[in-house]
């Protein structure tokens, strides 16, 4: 038996189709419910943020999530196996329209809620910032003088546009990853390396297929 932490929404439909097409069979939560057990394998629906916390305490001996919260909490101990290759979005620097950042300030002030991709970042650049974590409605921020510009994730832009923001940097691009906690790696090696095989072949699959309908 496997467990395997998903995070709520696209993501975890997405993964329970590869589930389907790998083991012919249909995977499905019903109503509100949080678990899902077969013969094979137990699902479960977490936030997103929380599936490398299950998968690194062994409440799950794998997760699905994206790179973008592998990334904020580099801290924590998991194998990552496989890109999967769903649930695309970029992580950007983003300010209001025809305001720019500027970085000839002392220090300037980002809002964002992935603070710690934020830090690495800037400094990199070395550049100060005072980072302001918000959980919500980040493109507010700026525009209410919170902050000089935000860092946020964006699958296609429009939400920025529409609050007047404009993307000025790709920091970096994000998919959906299969990782695995180190112990059940070990314990459950074969299992786990047969069902990143599987995986694999289908993504590969998709991808030949997608190429050659071009």
């Amino acid at each position: 038996m496997l467990t395997i932490a998903l995070p709520k929404g696209r993501i975890a439909k997405e993964t329970l189709m590869l589930f389907s097409q790998v083991f012919q069979e249909r995977f499905l939560f019903n109503d509100r419910k949080l678990i899902l057990q077969t013969k094979d394998f137990t699902f479960l629906l977490v936030r997103n943020q929380d599936v490398p916390t299950y998968v690194h305490y062994g409440a799950a001996d794998l997760g699905v999530v994206g790179l973008d919260v592998l990334e904020e909490k580099d801290d924590i101990e998991i194998v990552r196996l496989l890109n999967l290759g769903i649930g695309k979005c970029k992580v950007v620097l983003g300010s209001e329209c025809g305001k720019p950042i500027n970085y000839l300030k002392p220090r300037i002030r980002i809002a964002t809620k992935m603070t710690n991709i934020t830090q690495h970042f800037f400094s990199k650049r070395a550049i100060a910032v005072d980072v302001i974590k918000l959980y919500g409605s980040i493109e507010l921020a700026p525009l209410v003088n919170l902050a000089d510009g935000i860092v946020d994730i964006v699958e296609t832009g429009t939400t920025m546009k529409q609050n007047n923001l404009q993307i000025d940097e790709v920091i970096m691009e994000s998919s959906a990853y299969l990782i695995a906690n180190v112990n059940s790696f070990f314990a459950k090696k074969q299992r786990i390396l047969h069902l990143q095989d599987s995986f694999a072949k289908i993504i590969n699959t998709s991808i030949n297929d997608s190429l050659q309908n071009r």
